[in-house]
């Protein structure tokens, strides 16, 4: 009986949750945490393959991993020594060698995952103590940072800081084959009571016309976001720049046009004036930390989800969710209707991997069950491009020594608005229409041009239909082959 009662349950969970054909489903693997600190080449491999294989079994389609946590790096920089998180020891590369970011792009790619690369930009160290190496810029100039409550940070005041970030992420962009490129919360320093910011002498220096420092702050940090944008549209025009801001723009009683919180400011204490980035085009899509629970007194979760749902329209609008919070308040399935619910929202980044992938709360299984059961389709950019690539060509299913392998070829087209960058592959059963439309006969997205076919029952007959996406994944027209058993 209690078997046919959660049988039951998880039917109803299923209807009432239409899975949409594109959605954004992220997951945040972090190293500042110290889980990859000195375990080594082989030991980090195996524990970043075991967590892709879960997050693939769970629906995620993007990964969001951490490469630059303090002017350091998790791949071989022309610029930036090795991570201290890393290694263990800043400045000294991996042994035996190998480039984590390279590999990333590789295995995720491989699992039909989006790689997105997550730097910090201002922080130069954290609080932990350890030694910089000869060629960290805390090293080389020191007079471009100021120390914080325990933190370094490039100071966002300097020109020459902006420039230099964007030569790093120039860097990157150039060498490395990313679809994204992701920068999180931390903008000028978390406050401290007590502990001013150390930049009035830079302010008094140059004020810019400015006549407060929160204002001349913010344009700091808004010149720097332009500029970011600007440089990654100019090196690559297809990789996607995300933002992860806290999760309260403005309070009420500080903004009429704030929510209903009670808590640090995004505009206000950290000097992040989110929505003016998103006015203006200059992210493609926000994730805010909505990493409270409905209810909270403070900072309510569907007060702020409401407020983004509202507010944040001129991007692609995805939640960052806190795994741990959720399952204590076992607020899963409130949540996930609330994100059917609101028009805007068009997805989800999981904080943090390793807890999805440990299923605490369940949460993975019920990602892959019932919420995330079918794959999906990144969200459409269209003001990055909007036009589909041609159908795939020859498609035909091959018997080799008793297993059925599905083949096509890359359509034709040139550049990256028109070249096939992946697959979507659909199986139909006997009697089924062809719909494409329909997310529960998508069965993989795929970069490779084959697909081996799971094997039928003798005598079944069925219809695959594969599709071409770009770089965007816009979406060709089908062509299909039916396959008798």
């Amino acid at each position: 009986m209690r078997k046919t009662l959660l049988l039951i349950s998880l039917m109803l969970a299923m209807v009432m949750t239409a899975q949409p054909k594109r959605e954004f489903r992220g997951a945040w693997i972090q190293c500042v945490n110290g889980q990859f600190r000195g375990i080594g080449t082989e030991a980090m491999q195996k524990t970043l393959s075991y967590q892709l294989d879960e997050l693939q079994k769970d629906g995620c389609n993007v990964i969001i991993f951490q490469v630059r946590p303090e002017c350091d790096a998790l791949y071989e920089s022309k610029y930036e020594p090795w991570s201290y998180y890393l290694t263990g020891q800043q400045g000294v590369a991996p042994r035996p060698y190998w480039d984590p970011l390279a590999w990333m792009i590789e295995q995720s790619h491989k699992r039909g995952m989006e790689l997105h690369a997550w730097i910090n930009p201002y922080r130069a160290k954290t609080k932990v103590a350890h030694a910089n190496a000869s060629n960290h810029v805390v090293s080389q100039h020191p007079e471009r940072c100021f120390e914080y409550d325990g933190l370094t940070l490039l100071n966002p005041a300097l020109k020459e800081n902006r420039d230099y970030i964007c030569q790093v992420v120039t860097d990157i962009l150039e060498r490395y084959d990313v679809d994204g490129l992701h920068i999180d919360d931390y903008f000028y320093p978390y406050p401290t009571p007590g502990i001013p910011i150390p930049d009035n002498a830079f302010f008094r220096a140059n004020n810019q016309g400015f006549t407060d420092i929160g204002d001349w702050r913010r344009n700091n940090v808004n010149l720097f976001i332009e500029q970011l944008w600007a440089t990654i549209r100019t090196v690559k025009p297809w990789v996607k720049f995300g933002v992860s801001p806290f999760g309260i723009y403005r309070n009420v009683k500080n903004d009429p046009n704030g929510s209903q919180t009670n808590g640090l400011q995004n505009y206000d204490q950290l000097y992040a004036d989110v929505l003016l980035w998103v006015k203006n085009g200059w992210v493609d899509y926000c994730v805010p930390q909505i990493y409270w629970e409905i209810g909270n007194k403070a900072a309510d979760y569907a007060e702020l989800m409401n407020w983004w749902n509202k507010h944040c329209t001129k991007t692609t609008l995805v939640i960052g969710e806190d795994i741990e919070r959720t399952a204590k308040f076992n607020q899963m399935e409130q949540k996930m209707n609330m994100h059917a619910e609101l028009p805007n929202i068009q997805g989800t980044v999981l904080w943090y991997a390793k807890a999805a992938v440990d299923n605490v709360g369940n949460y993975g299984t019920q990602l892959r069950n019932v919420y995330w059961r079918y794959p999906a389709l990144q969200p459409v950019m269209k003001h990055i491009d909007n036009k589909a690539p041609k159908k795939p060509r020859k498609v035909q299913v091959i018997d080799i020594e008793g297993q059925k392998v599905l083949f096509w070829t890359a359509p034709k087209g040139e550049g990256w608005k028109d070249a096939a960058a992946g697959y979507a592959i659909y199986r139909f059963g006997p009697g089924d229409k062809v719909d494409i439309n329909d997310v529960t006969k998508l069965v993989t997205i795929t970069n490779d041009t084959h697909y081996e076919l799971p094997r039928e029952e003798w005598g079944s007959k069925v219809t695959y239909a594969v599709t071409a996406l770009d770089r965007m994944q816009n979406e060709s027209s089908y062509k299909k082959v039916k396959v008798k058993y």
